[in-house]
């Protein structure tokens, strides 16, 4: 356990550290950017999680607005889960402009 999750003093804070990560789409109107943060709980979190990502953004956004998500017992596991929910759907929202 790493000196930092010594921290907490109860569970129910959640003490989390967290990675940031970013990527791009590429879809035929264009290229989007995602950021995904990981949190690296210092105890697992309520739902038993050790590493949790999210994406700053929606995919599907016209049908069933869906933020990509992913968790597991490693940050590349977590990170890899959102990635492979980013890419599953479509983004409909606006693009970066490539010149």
């Amino acid at each position: 356990m790493a000196d930092w999750a010594f921290v907490q003093t109860h569970p129910s804070q959640e003490l989390a550290q967290l990675h940031f990560f970013s990527m791009k789409k590429v879809e035929a109107d264009g290229v989007v950017e995602f950021f995904i943060t990981v949190k690296e709980y210092a105890e697992r979190n309520q739902q038993f999680m050790k590493f949790y990502a999210e994406s700053d953004k929606q995919v599907n956004q016209k049908t069933a607005p869906f933020t990509p998500f992913g968790w597991g017992e490693t940050l590349a596991s977590a990170l890899a889960d959102c990635m492979t929910e980013i890419n599953r759907y479509p983004y409909e929202g606006e693009f970066i402009k490539v010149e």
